[in-house]
């Protein structure tokens, strides 16, 4: 890791010289959250988020196309239980979360009234990303609107490590940044890395899924000193996990940077609701570990957690930032 310590240092220091490097966020200051509650258990309440009623049209439509023939009880009970949400944990219909959304409203409003870097950052904000970033065992941790400006702002900033180095042009084809993508890997990642390359900023590679030989072979023959590997911790449309102890070996042997997204895994797996990471016990060798609230936590967002490897010696925090239409890593203070 110590290569990816010395090429994010040197992009800070191109920030810095071109004074784009920021050194802190307005924050909002809002009053302490009342005392936490815990979520004891399934509860009545939790068939909402599963059970939907649907107008007539669309009823006797969906019947039809599955060769059903509707009757008059269907006509009188048009509800619907669903197991395609992502709702795990039940917790967007859960009392005390609800109660807080509607507090919230009622004390600040509606809107983030500006992006985070200006004046959309509040305490709240501050301790959600403590709390997720204890929950990764990450330093520090980033929120974004969505799990899937997240996969994309990660792609586009460590695309952007090899823009910052080359100078004001375009970086030749050994500066650029060799990303392997599970071939299953969810499209928002697809897109990020597809941006990159048409920015001619890194080199996508494609390995099998979950194919450790396949992709070891491709890490062995690539001849880039830059290199990632992106992966889902839970492929969503498969359901099954990446092979994280087997990644975490490969990390050992050629030093790559490594990349989880575990939006279907934070507060579904592990002991502590750490992830598929937790569950693999393999937290502290994940260099970025994303996540998404919409699903495990039941509410939205997204958000970046950075490893301790992408911290100066001076304590300062790895984050990614928006600095006009491109995101790269910044340094927050954290004394």
């Amino acid at each position: 890791m110590a290569q990816w310590d010395a090429l994010v240092g040197a992009a800070l220091a191109s920030l810095a010289a071109r004074r784009l490097l920021f050194n802190t966020r307005l924050i909002s200051l809002a009053p302490p959250p009342p005392p936490s509650e815990t979520f004891a258990g399934p509860e009545p309440w939790d068939r909402d988020t599963v059970e939907v009623q649907i107008d007539r049209n669309s009823l006797q439509q969906w019947l039809a196309a599955n060769g059903v023939v509707s009757s008059k009880e269907d006509e009188v009970n048009r509800k619907l239980v669903l197991f395609s949400g992502n709702d795990y944990m039940c917790l967007s219909s859960h009392p005390v979360v609800r109660e807080a959304a509607v507090k919230a409203a009622q004390e600040y409003g509606m809107g983030p009234r500006g992006s985070s870097l200006i004046c959309g950052y509040t305490t709240y904000h501050k301790l959600v990303e403590e709390s997720l970033a204890k929950l990764q065992k990450k330093e520090d941790c980033l929120l974004c609107p969505t799990g899937f400006s997240a996969n994309t702002a990660v792609m586009t900033a460590l695309g952007s490590i090899s823009s910052l180095l080359s100078a004001g042009r375009k970086p030749a084809e050994d500066e650029r940044i060799a990303i392997f993508s599970d071939a299953l890997n969810h499209a928002s990642t697809i897109d990020g890395i597809r941006l990159v390359e048409r920015q001619q900023e890194a080199v996508a590679f494609v390995y099998k899924h979950r194919d450790m030989s396949h992709l070891d072979s491709l890490l062995s023959s690539c001849s880039f000193e830059r290199k990632v590997v992106v992966t889902d911790s839970i492929f969503s449309m498969d359901g099954d996990f990446a092979l994280l102890p087997e990644l975490v070996k490969l990390r050992r042997k050629y030093g790559f940077l490594l990349v989880v997204d575990d939006a279907h895994g934070t507060l579904v797996c592990g002991e502590n609701g750490g992830g598929v990471p937790e569950l693999f016990a393999c937290q502290n060798d994940i260099d970025i570990c994303l996540g998404s609230l919409s699903k495990g936590v039941g509410c939205q967002g997204g958000f970046i957690a950075c490893s301790g490897d992408l911290c100066l010696k001076e304590g300062d925090m790895a984050k990614i930032n928006y600095l006009g239409s491109c995101a790269v890593f910044c340094f927050f203070d954290q004394t």
